[in-house]
């Protein structure tokens, strides 16, 4: 990483890039590139991401001297990270003053599942704004859609078979999701280093079920179940990832970790750490994307050091409501997470319905779900009765992995771990996923 002599890994890896970008490109020049050149003309992409390095806040306990809290970093933040922004909707200047503003975990958004009779691609353009406080590192990034079932490589993102995007650079990628559920996205180039350095985030396809509000009222689905199973009222994203603070330190003093030696220091949901998972969203609404004149994100309230970890973990609803939860996993870590006094169902992993090929029902009832590298979970439950006599009752979701769930930091919770808030009424209706609706 630091610019050895001779032929390395990124240089590696460009030279391949190109080589497969130009071999590949007589094979796909009619099937593809006429396609991308159409759908660019019919108007903007439906989301405009960029990929750039930044700073985000973790706790300074425990401290991990002298990886953790990093002394270069500017204050409120503790750790360097490389990652993706929302820049949908900006002007070329507000783009470029992105750089080193990366958030983790990367934006969140969503698509409708593809109709044939009313045929709609979405579209999705990245480009690399390089690293700000490594410019000797002129990573490519990609935008590698993990468990997408792509028949065309060159929309995969995975750089040995199809192409990255060289900073100063942009690409769209187009796609037809035709099956719903919950996945994840992430840069594949050097992708160890840079799915741990925070170029991951979640997205999810909705069915087309949606709408049909005769097999559930809310009209909600997880899936097309033909019987309202995967309904539900209120949805809750719920990322997991990492961070080996040294690993993250050794990328911003121009050092190379040995990943061999990997051990996480911080367990997270959503970019956050507990009690920080339940302070406040910032701008996560990817349609309708919240920023300063500037472009930069506007911190949660009472939350400045937050700034660029715009995803609040906090579960708010009504008694008897039902929930969906959205689980999905890209750190190198199972992560064992459990409810207190709420029985989960699941009923979706890896984007696929809980069905036998014959159709039989194989979701399941859980008060743990344990969830891989790599994997995705969608569960429902049904919020309890409210108890009283608060405002509201509080139950906790938390990785049962004890030092997972406190980061071996004193006073209880600290980690992977945030709280579900049962209100008696009166939460009204989400605007978008996550939102508290309060």
């Amino acid at each position: 990483m630091s610019g050895s002599a001779g032929f390395d890994r990124r240089q590696f890896l460009k030279v391949a890039g190109g080589v497969v970008a130009v071999a590949g490109g007589m094979a796909w020049a009619g099937r593809v590139l006429e396609p991308i050149a159409a759908s660019a003309a019919a108007g903007p992409p439906d989301l405009y991401f960029a990929g750039t390095d930044g700073w985000i806040y973790l706790p300074p306990t425990p401290t991990i001297p002298p990886y953790h809290p990093d002394v270069l970093a500017p204050n409120p933040f503790t750790t360097y990270i490389f990652g993706f922004r929302n820049v949908s909707g900006m002007t070329d200047t507000q783009r470029q003053n992105q750089k080193n503003k990366a958030q983790h975990s990367a934006p969140l958004f969503w698509v409708n599942q593809f109709d044939p009779a009313h045929p709609v691609d979405f579209t999705v353009q990245l480009t690399n704004l390089g690293l700000a406080l490594r410019p000797d590192l002129f990573d490519a990034h990609t935008l590698h859609w993990h468990g997408f079932r792509n028949v065309i490589p060159f929309f995969d993102g995975e750089p040995t078979g199809s192409v990255s995007v060289p900073a100063g650079r942009n690409f769209t990628y187009v796609y037809r999701p035709r099956d719903p559920g919950t996945y994840m996205y992430h840069c594949h180039v050097e992708d160890v280093e840079h799915v741990h350095m925070g170029m991951t985030g979640l997205v999810f396809v909705r069915p087309l079920q949606d709408g049909n509000t005769t097999l559930y009222p809310s009209g909600k689905y997880l899936y097309n179940d033909g019987d309202g199973s995967t309904g539900f009222d209120r949805e809750f994203a719920m990322f997991l990832s990492e961070v080996w603070a040294e690993a993250h330190w050794a990328d911003a003093h121009i050092q190379l970790p040995e990943w061999s030696d990997y051990r996480a220091d911080f367990s997270m949901i959503n970019g956050r750490v507990y009690p920080d998972t339940i302070a406040p969203n910032g701008s996560i609404d990817p349609f309708n994307p919240q920023y300063d004149a500037n472009g930069d994100l506007v911190a949660p309230a009472g939350h400045e050091q937050l700034q660029y970890q715009p995803h609040s973990s906090l579960v708010t609803c009504n008694a008897g409501e039902r929930v969906a939860l959205r689980f999905a996993n890209l750190g190198f870590r199972e992560q064992a997470m459990t409810i207190t006094g709420i029985r989960m169902r699941v009923v979706g992993r890896d984007a696929t319905l809980m069905r036998g090929r014959d159709g039989t029902d194989t979701a399941y009832g859980t008060d743990t779900v344990n969830v891989g590298p790599g994997e995705s979970y969608d569960v429902v439950f049904t919020a309890p009765a409210y108890q009283g006599p608060g405002e509201y009752d509080t139950y906790f979701l938390y990785n049962r992995a004890f030092a997972r769930a406190n980061n071996l930091a004193p006073g209880g919770f600290g980690g992977a771990a945030t709280e579900i808030h049962v209100y008696p009424n009166g939460v009204p209706a989400q605007a978008y996923p996550n939102d508290w609706g309060i």
